[in-house]
Parts: structure tokens; sequence; C-alpha cells
């Protein structure tokens, strides 16, 4: 084997053995995440740190996505302000869904948290069609308050997918630290 070649095969098996066990971090604001083993990152979007999207569970016809955004040293609204356009991104039999909401800390970095499901219309994203609602959906989500400005990340998917995936999410918010 040639020099380049032994190379080009150890940048490949690390690359495999990052991707397969989720030790690749990603970064934003002076702070560090690492996705968890099984989520597949995707190329940059705008307004976004990160995207990840989560395959289907068994017998449903889609998976979720979980993006981290970031948009600038006090820029992306108030915490309460996310928290309730999330909220009231959900209804259930035709009221606002309850949220939890709860607080923590994550390696010195204050973090609120929301837990949310019903009848979906943020589909699309702040540009779409409001009135198109898909049901049985469900959104975990946290805004870490970084040194550089507050990350948001919003994971949203199928009742089922986002349940097995609950600890997975757990694991993301866990990562996150200062650089």
């Amino acid at each position: 084997m040639t020099a380049a070649a032994a190379i080009r095969s150890s940048i490949v098996l690390a690359c495999v053995l990052t991707c397969a066990v989720g030790l690749r971090a990603d970064s934003a604001a002076g702070v560090k995440w690492t996705p968890p083993a099984g989520w597949m990152a995707q190329g940059p979007r705008p307004m976004r740190a990160a995207t990840y999207v989560i395959a289907p569970e068994f017998g449903e016809k889609s998976g979720a996505e979980c993006g981290v955004y970031f948009f600038g040293a006090g820029q992306g609204g108030s915490i309460d302000d996310n928290l309730a356009r999330w909220e009231g991104q959900f209804t259930e039999r035709g009221a606002p869904a309850a949220a939890k909401v709860a607080k923590r800390m994550v390696h010195g970095l204050p973090a609120t948290t929301i837990d949310v499901s019903g009848e979906y219309s943020g589909l699309g994203g702040p540009l779409s069609d409001a009135t198109s609602k898909v049901s049985g959906y469900r959104l975990l989500g946290a805004i870490v308050s970084a040194p550089g400005g507050n990350i948001f990340v919003k994971c949203t998917g199928p009742l089922k997918t986002m349940g097995v995936n609950q600890p997975k999410f757990e694991q993301l918010l866990s990562s996150f630290q200062r650089q």
C-alpha cells in the first residue's frame, strides 16, 4: 500500500468511526455539542448552526428533524417569546396544547426545555402556510444560554419517533459545554 493510500484509508476509517459513534462535535456562540449516534448531519442551511435528520421508527411514514439555530448575540427573540411560539404551533382537539417547560443547568450553561405534542402547524417553518397541519407530532426543544448568545434547539417529528429519540435529545442537550 502506498503512503497516499494509507493516509486515505486512515481518513476514511476516522470518518466512519466518528460518524458511527457520534463523536463529531459541532459549535456556535462559544459552545460545542456532540450529535447522538444515528442522527444524520445535513449540510449548512440558512440560520442553522446544524441540522440532524432522525430516521422514522417502524410504522411511521416520516422521520424527524433537529435544527440547532444561532442567529447572533442578542438575536432570535427572547426565551419566553420562542417558547410561546413553539407551544403555539401545537393544538390538541382544537385547543392550545399544554407544554411542559423546565429550567436546568448543563455544564454551567442555563437551559430551558420544552416538550409539547399534538397537531403541529410549524412543519414548513416561519414562512409556511399556517393552515397546513399534521397530527400526532411532538416537539422537544431547548434554549441554551451560551456565552455568545442563545442557541435554539428544535426537534420535531412523529410521536413514536420522538419518543424513541427522547434519550438521544437528552444526550445532545447534556453534551453542550463551553469551548
